[in-house]
């Protein structure tokens, strides 16, 4: 079975939950890569302290809880989900002017709030204040601006994500998430046939969110 992703229909909660699974996996290897150089780990944490995203400690909040409030409270669509792992991806390449980016368990949230704001401003009609982005990602907005300011200088200002990566990447999302809960027999092949396969090609935003709560990271 060889599903594509929908852009336009696929349900962003649902995108979420995709997402969650592979950065889940990301984290998981890169937090062992740490754990288990026990003799290289204060260089290697202090590779990533350096860096802004960097938090003193692991947050509470899960990685789902946090997408899903970022989805609750600023409203995006899946291309901008899906250009933030397009981001992530770039950030973690090597050149000659930095070394990749690892990411881990201390910097996701951090990167997740950065990206989503990012991209929503690139791919969304409508998107939020900085402001807002701050309080609904747990974080001064004097913080989150010097994020945004390192997030896009890592990417060398280059933010551009095609269709064509959107839709690939949103294939490898579907397919891992196909492939996991095949595995574990909790979907059935007829159930998930079910993602409607026309492709898009304008951005839709939901409607705005109501009043957030206050979290930390």
């Amino acid at each position: 079975m060889n599903s594509l992703y929908d852009l336009a229909k696929h349900p962003a909660k649902d995108t979420v939950r995709m997402m969650t699974l592979l950065l889940e996996k990301v984290i998981h290897a890169n937090d062992l890569i740490q754990a288990t150089h026990t003799e290289r780990r204060k260089s290697i944490t202090h590779t990533n302290s350096s860096t802004c995203f960097h938090a003193r400690s692991i947050p509470s909040i899960s990685i789902h809880a946090y997408l899903t409030r970022i989805l609750k409270y600023c409203p995006c669509a899946n291309e901008c989900f899906l250009a933030v792992l397009v981001y992530f991806d770039r950030m973690s390449k090597p050149n000659s002017a930095r070394a990749g980016l690892r990411i881990d368990s201390f910097n996701i949230h951090r990167l997740l709030i950065s990206g989503v704001m990012v991209a929503s401003k690139l791919y969304s009609d409508v998107f939020f204040t900085n402001t807002r982005y701050a309080k609904v990602g747990g974080l001064p907005v004097s913080e989150l601006n010097v994020l945004e300011v390192e997030f896009l200088t890592i990417n060398d200002f280059s933010l551009f994500v095609t269709l064509e990566e959107l839709q690939d990447y949103g294939d490898q999302l579907l397919s891992l998430w196909t492939k996991e809960h095949l595995e574990q027999g909790i979907l059935s092949d007829d159930e998930l046939t079910a993602p409607i396969r026309r492709r898009a090609r304008n951005l839709s935003i939901d409607k705005h969110a109501d009043e957030h709560d206050r979290i930390l990271v």
